[in-house]
């Protein structure tokens, strides 16, 4: 049997539900991923990589373009993610890595970048259907993601808030697609964006403090 093959095969099935192998330990991953994202650490991106790689075969077993392009993008994104926090561009004088809220230029162009584009794939989607058997969902979760991830890359608080937003549809669109394990996990993911949102958002504040008592003296 092929590595697809065996990724693609039954890991158990619980409640009627069927989880394969692939939607199994590819979400785990992301999940570990998640949490090192929430620890600021640089890792969270090379487990990025790893979880998008293991999910395209689950998408590829739905039949989900969407989710399909989505992972590709969080394999892309996670590289360039990675050089982002490498390179130190993101790091606080503690040699940590940095976090702060977007500037309202910053958050402009992340709404208006994330309406085109889930308007965009949307068309594609409808327009092709073989694409995605559910086209604006889809559409909303591959565009959505791609923005949390940018948003993460720059040290954003808002990276929580996209994901946030990417979980509500998540959620429903995986136990409609058969993928019960990655609704599952959907789930956990909004209670630790939940979390990660609040520790970055305590540490965005630390971090304006200084500045703030350097501007006063």
């Amino acid at each position: 049997m092929s590595a697809i093959g065996w990724l693609n095969g039954e890991a158990f099935s619980a409640f009627g539900q069927h989880v394969i192998w692939s939607d199994a330990i590819g979400n785990t991953i992301g999940l570990a991923a998640l949490a090192l994202g929430w620890r600021r650490s640089i890792w969270t991106w090379p487990v990025q990589f790893l979880s998008g790689v293991i999910l395209v075969a689950a998408y590829a077993s739905a039949h989900l373009s969407g989710g399909i392009g989505k992972q590709l993008l969080v394999i892309g994104v996670a590289v360039w993610g990675w050089r982002q926090w490498h390179r130190g561009k993101q790091q606080a004088q503690d040699g940590s890595i940095a976090v702060r809220f977007a500037g309202w230029r910053e958050r402009t162009v992340l709404l208006a970048g994330t309406a085109l584009g889930t308007l965009a794939v949307g068309a594609l989607f409808t327009a092709v259907p073989e694409l995605s058997w559910n086209p604006w969902p889809d559409a909303y979760i591959f565009v959505g993601t791609l923005a949390a991830m940018v948003a993460q890359a720059r040290g954003l608080v808002e990276f929580w808030v996209a994901w946030l937003l990417v979980d509500i549809v998540g959620v429903p669109l995986a136990f409609s697609s058969g993928l019960p394990f990655s609704g599952l996990v959907y789930v956990i993911y909004f209670a630790l964006v939940l979390w990660g949102m609040r520790d970055w958002w305590l540490r965005s504040r630390e971090s304006v403090k200084p500045a703030l008592e350097g501007a006063l003296s």
